[in-house]
């Protein structure tokens, strides 16, 4: 058992070793600061990674290519991304300078399949990626632990978003916001 603790503790070290020296030898500007140890990054080349980025063990960061999209990922300066999050892309996600995102989070910008499809009329089996438009997370947000942000959903500049709440629609800036789906509770 020791044995197997060891040989896990040394595969996340050897995993966060190349990341960082992938980062250091890889971007374009010798100023990008990336700390990174994901579970896992599909399409990193669709990814782009501005200055003092954050990001923390187990997080998830997917892009896939599909028809007729041009799927991509935009994270700004100063944005710290916690542990355990999921961002799930084949449209456009933007997370904003100096975000804050907290653990647990999932932001996706695509539904499988028609969500206004009647049920017994899918097979899950077959479902393709749809999305009904991008995601925009402002600049200086604070996203609490465990929300979940759906498809074709603008949260404005400023704004904080309570602990597992559901954003099913866009907000404007400022905005302190809460609930499953969530509300405007005020603005600051």
């Amino acid at each position: 058992m020791l044995i197997l603790k060891v040989l896990n503790r040394s595969k996340r070290l050897i995993w966060a070793i190349l990341w960082k020296t992938y980062f250091l030898f890889n971007r374009k500007s010798a100023t990008k600061t990336v700390v990174i140890s994901p579970r896992s990054i599909i399409g990193l080349r669709y990814i782009n990674f501005g200055n003092n980025i954050r990001i923390l063990g187990g997080a998830r960061l997917e892009v896939y290519q599909l028809e007729p999209y041009n799927a991509k990922i935009e994270i700004g300066d100063n944005v710290s991304i916690n542990y355990d999050v999921h961002i799930g892309c084949v449209n456009k996600i933007i997370i904003g300078h100096g975000a804050l995102i907290a653990s647990g989070v999932f932001i996706t910008d695509h539904f499988h399949g028609d969500p206004h499809a009647p049920a017994n009329a899918v097979s899950y089996s077959t479902l393709e990626l749809v999305s009904p438009g991008p995601v925009i997370i402002g600049e200086n947000c604070w996203i609490g632990e465990k929300v979940s942000i759906m498809p074709n959903v603008a949260i404005g500049a400023g704004s904080i978003i309570g602990a597992n709440s559901v954003v099913t629609k866009s907000f404007p800036p400022k905005s302190v916001i809460a609930g499953v789906p969530a509300k405007l509770l005020r603005q600051k």
